[in-house]
């Protein structure tokens, strides 16, 4: 790496692209970038030092050495075209990040579902082992006070996103897969084509080093038996190397497991977040911190005050004991899972689903008709269309529709504007309501807590 040159992120205020461009800042290079709003992100960086445009001009590349630019900018974008005419270095998200991973001992971590919490978790075990890990991660997070943080050390533990087949560029030391689902079809097409990346994925960890996988995962399982790396399975089945036995679910209380390493019995981890799936992907950080010669004891510690990642089962409780859950499942699986981690709670579920990108909803419809049969009440709202263009004939009502196909019957199509008067409506004391989505429904928990909380609703208590 070359510090000193001029670093221009196109989209620097989306997640990936703002935790990249604040560690490049901290590598000592000048980094600058544009997005078309303000936002937390935006004002964060801006505080830092970085200069930061609003709207896409192609006079925003002024200066610039090197032009890094997320997966939802076009190449339509005046500011990559110009970079472009310019022949500057134009690089994707993963080039450059990496770019960054040279000579460090980095850990990659990717899969279709629970890579952010895992990433997280990992990160957090390395920072409190004192080993002071370059992180970055797919969401905010607490510890953090935002999603990436630069450290003196080799080690690099980052989030690798799978969406659009880059995370192949990567060449970790320790490489964790989570899981492979029928997810991004937009971009890999067939699933075929989606194993295939996963197979490079993991073939990509270095010699030396280490693949993590997912043991209750059949597609990694045929991977790793093709494999030439050196493979460490994790879950809860007989053949998993770190391995959970004796689990106890405890609702809101979280979770309670045995952990067994290669065989030795580790002793017992108290989890604060619930759900089956986090117990699954606390292990794969647990082996992790093993391999890195992290003190078990230490290890409890972590998990045991681990509070998750910004929306992934957040959890408000209202004086009217409803409670809401907000959480970024977006894909039938994480749907599934994130409802059954309340399922023995005696609660009454409400679930607000907002579908995530056209092509999503097109492509899994059936499978999100079939994914809540957990929730008691469901709402189906628009479509939050991300960077696609609209599908002519595919809407949020085939969502509903699905659902009612399929059996359900309380399913009902909500226009986004019109949720938290039917929330008023229909919730009851006692119910648990969970707002699910990627895309700008995060928005609304605060606001309908703060609306059931001054409601006749509590006057019904």
């Amino acid at each position: 790496m070359i510090s000193g040159k001029t670093v221009h992120f196109i989209g620097i205020g989306g997640i990936g692209m703002s935790g990249l461009a604040e560690v490049f800042h901290c590598y000592g290079y000048s980094v600058q970038g544009s997005d078309l709003r303000n936002s937390k992100v935006t004002d964060r960086l801006e505080d830092m030092g970085v200069d930061i445009k609003i709207g896409h001009r192609s006079e925003n590349i002024n200066g610039a050495d090197i032009v890094v630019y997320s997966s939802c900018i076009k190449e339509t974008n005046p500011e990559f075209m110009a970079a472009k005419l310019k022949n500057l270095p134009i690089l994707k998200r993963m080039e450059a990040l990496a770019m960054l991973m040279q000579d460090k001992k980095a850990i990659a971590i990717s899969g279709a579902h629970g890579k952010t919490t895992t990433t997280s978790l990992v990160s957090l075990l390395l920072i409190k082992a004192g080993l002071d890990p370059t992180v970055f991660i797919g969401a905010d997070v607490d510890f953090l006070g935002g999603n990436a943080r630069f450290g003196k050390s080799d080690y690099m533990v980052t989030e690798a996103d799978e969406s659009d087949g880059t995370f192949i560029l990567l060449n970790p030391l320790y490489s964790v897969s989570t899981n492979i689902d029928r997810e991004h079809m937009d971009y890999y097409g067939t699933m075929d084509n989606v194993l295939s990346a996963y197979k490079q994925f993991i073939n990509n960890t270095k010699d030396e080093g280490l693949a993590f996988i997912c043991a209750e995962d059949e597609n990694l399982k045929n991977i790793a038996r093709v494999s030439n790396k050196k493979i460490l399975q994790y879950g809860i089945s007989d053949d998993a190397d770190v391995k959970a036995e004796n689990i106890k679910l405890m609702s809101l209380k979280g979770s309670e497991f045995d952990v067994k390493y290669k065989g030795a019995k580790l002793g017992r981890i108290k989890l604060s977040i619930l759900g089956m799936h986090y117990v699954v992907n606390s292990l794969a950080a647990i082996g992790v911190a093993m391999e890195l010669g992290v003190n078990f004891n230490l290890i409890k510690e972590v998990i045991r005050e681990f509070k998750g990642a910004d929306r992934r089962f957040r959890i408000t409780h209202l004086d009217s004991d409803i409670i809401i859950i907000d959480d970024y499942a977006h894909h039938p699986t994480e749907i599934r899972a994130t409802l059954k981690a309340m399922e023995s709670s005696g609660r009454r579920v409400v679930a607000v689903f907002q579908p995530h990108r056209f092509s999503r909803t097109m492509d899994l419809k059936d499978q999100f008709g079939k994914c809540f049969e957990m929730a008691d009440h469901l709402v189906v709202t628009d479509i939050y269309s991300a960077d696609e263009k609209p599908i002519e004939g595919v809407s949020g009502r085939d969502i509903c529709e699905s659902a009612r196909k399929c059996g359900h019957k309380d399913a009902h199509f909500v226009s986004k504007s019109d949720i938290i008067k039917h929330l008023t409506d229909v919730v009851k004391p006692g119910d648990a309501v969970f707002l699910l989505g990627a895309g700008d429904i995060g928005e609304l928990p605060f606001k309908i807590s703060k609306i059931f909380e001054s409601s006749s609703l509590s006057a019904k208590i």
